[in-house]
């Protein structure tokens, strides 16, 4: 994405170089002769090249990849071809290319497989496709032995979904197993120990994720994200994202549908609510017993919708993992199992208990202290702004959307304690640290959420103020999800390809100068391990796109003799997902 930028600005300043001077009449513009005169005439250049917005959005997707798996820039070669080594040997279906990113300056192996054995890997993972009609129609799990009775199985394109493909690579990916004894670096694996989320969890694999297929993007964007008054198209959501986002996206919308019969009678009962005191209480009960009988039949209704989507989609009768794998980040002192007789870590669990005696829950106790006394502290704010005459109406709500305020940033504050917690108590499985994290979070966000309202509505009993304190905490928590969900990874993302744009800037001015003969500091990388190469292998072969061949000779060679498909030639592109993970 950025190195599109750097192309395009290569040739936007010589463009701006081959501009003809102005007239001998005009007089140039004194605040531009300053700037020259100072900075010079490249910075400037260079700065109106930031600036536009087309200049350094260009992207090129990536081709002939599923998965990506990223390294930080201090990874060793060592590493990598242990990794490569392991991956090409352990799973042989793979086809892995590494390549190199020039402004990062990291490497990371592009994986993804051939459509033979793709099929293969469909028939371990029990994938369930459409069935013909001719041959009974539905679903069932994919047989590599009966391939002939599945829709679309002639057409390499139309048989597997991207969602798919990549979820055959990652189960390929995740079972790749450990020898007994072997290591890499200081990490120590045990025997039939996954290996790659072990070395995620250390760091050396800084992280795995699929890449976006720009295509089915767009038509997502068309008729999802930009319709207006139109059905969710829930099956293409389905096998671009997965099932889990596709369930929950159809939730929200049947969820969003539901409400509006209670906002309907809401409104019609609260129209024709008389002032006195007897027909509001009345409109409370009817409005109350209405919900009642409302929230019954959306449960039961939902679950004759999730129960049929889950049955289309084929997950309705998939079988739970009968064996749950160990946490990555899991930790404990090796031992041999009394029951399975293999090398294990082992946790005390009374040091568990003691954690959470000692720590954990005197932790979660003092916050739920400390919502409380705020929430006071706010009210009696509160009662000083009513108390004081002549202040403006919108005044009284200020220490309304202080409380607010204070709701969102404790609760993000304690999701990061509570995770901590978790972290240290030492889980040995995911379930388990789920289970105790929901138990922690829904504790404290329960009482911080609510505590304020039971505190009016039961305490103080004011109706009034009840409602001005609900209407801002409901803005509030709409207004703060809208800036989680959409303004602030639109920010990071346009802050990091900046940052990926000014990189390719200084790089391509180091170029510059080095091409020309004069000197240049030290690279940071220092000549690890080929002869100098290293320190210039941001100039390398990748002269076309930000993902290529980018690395010196040697230690091409180096890969190349461990991988038959590292990259040939320099593909262009990153994805969104790459340029802001």
């Amino acid at each position: 994405m950025a190195e599109a930028a750097s192309g395009a600005g290569g040739t936007s300043l010589e463009g701006e170089r081959g501009k003809r001077p102005p007239p001998e009449g005009e007089p140039a513009a004194p605040a531009s002769g300053v700037l020259d005169k100072l900075f010079g005439k490249r910075l400037l250049q260079a700065g109106r090249y930031l600036v536009s917005h087309k200049a350094w959005m260009k992207t090129v997707p990536t081709e002939n990849c599923d998965v990506l798996m990223t390294f930080p820039d201090t990874t060793d070669d060592h590493t990598l071809l242990w990794l490569l080594n392991h991956i090409r040997v352990g799973i042989p279906e793979l086809i892995v290319q590494v390549r190199h990113h020039r402004h990062t300056r990291a490497y990371a192996f592009f994986v993804t497989a051939t459509y033979e054995s793709l099929l293969r890997g469909a028939d371990e993972l029990g994938l369930r496709k459409a069935v013909k009609a001719e041959f009974g129609g539905g679903t069932r799990g994919f047989s590599c032995e009966e391939d002939f009775i599945y829709e679309n199985v002639e057409s390499e394109l139309r048989f597997f979904t991207s969602q798919e493909r990549q979820s055959i690579i990652r189960f390929w990916l995740q079972n790749l197993r450990a020898k007994q004894g072997e290591a890499l670096h200081n990490v120590r694996f045990l025997e039939d120990q996954p290996i790659i989320p072990e070395l995620a969890a250390r760091g050396i694999i800084q992280q795995v994720f699929p890449v976006h297929e720009q295509r089915i993007l767009n038509r997502l964007m068309k008729s999802w994200v930009q319709a207006v008054c139109e059905n969710q198209p829930l099956d293409d959501i389905c096998d671009y994202f997965g099932v889990k986002i596709a369930m929950y996206f159809a939730w929200l919308g049947f969820y969003t549908s539901a409400m509006v019969y209670p906002a309907v009678f809401g409104s019609v009962l609260y129209t024709f609510t008389e002032a006195d005191q007897t027909s509001r209480d009345v409109s409370c009960v009817v409005f109350a017993l209405f919900n009642v009988i409302w929230s019954t039949l959306f449960l039961e209704e939902w679950k004759r919708r999730g129960a049929e989507l889950a049955y289309k989609w084929g997950t309705l009768d998939s079988p739970g993992e009968a064996v749950e794998e160990p946490r990555p980040q899991f930790r404990g002192v090796r031992r041999i199992s009394p029951i399975t007789r293999a090398e294990e870590f082992y946790y005390p669990p009374w040091k568990r208990l003691l954690f959470q005696l000692l720590v954990s829950l005197p932790l979660c106790l003092a916050c739920l202290v400390c919502v409380f006394l705020l929430m006071l502290g706010c009210f009696q704010l509160q009662e000083l702004v009513l108390s004081v005459k002549g202040l403006p109406r919108l005044a009284r709500f200020l220490p309304k959307v202080m409380l607010a305020l204070l709701v969102s940033v404790s609760a993000e504050g304690y999701k990061k304690l509570a995770i901590w917690l978790n972290d240290m108590e030492n889980y040995r499985l995911e379930s388990a640290y789920e289970k105790h994290l929901i138990i922690k979070v829904v504790l404290f966000q329960f009482v911080n959420s609510y505590l304020s309202l039971f505190y009016i509505g039961f305490y103080l009993k004011d109706m009034e103020r009840l409602k001005e304190l609900l209407l801002v905490l409901s803005l509030s928590q709409s207004l703060e999800r809208q800036l989680q969900a959409v303004l602030v990874p639109l920010a990071a993302l346009r802050f990091r390809l900046l940052l990926l744009s000014l990189r390719g800037l200084l790089l391509a001015a180091r170029a510059k100068v080095r091409a020309g003969g004069e000197p240049v500091g030290p690279r940071r990388g220092g000549q690890r391990g080929c002869a100098g190469g290293l320190a210039r292998r941001a100039e390398g072969a990748c002269a076309e796109g930000i993902w290529g061949r980018g690395r010196p000779a040697s230690r091409c060679r180096r890969l190349g003799a461990h991988a038959a498909q590292c990259t040939d030639r320099a593909r262009g592109g990153v994805e969104t997902r790459w340029a802001c993970p």
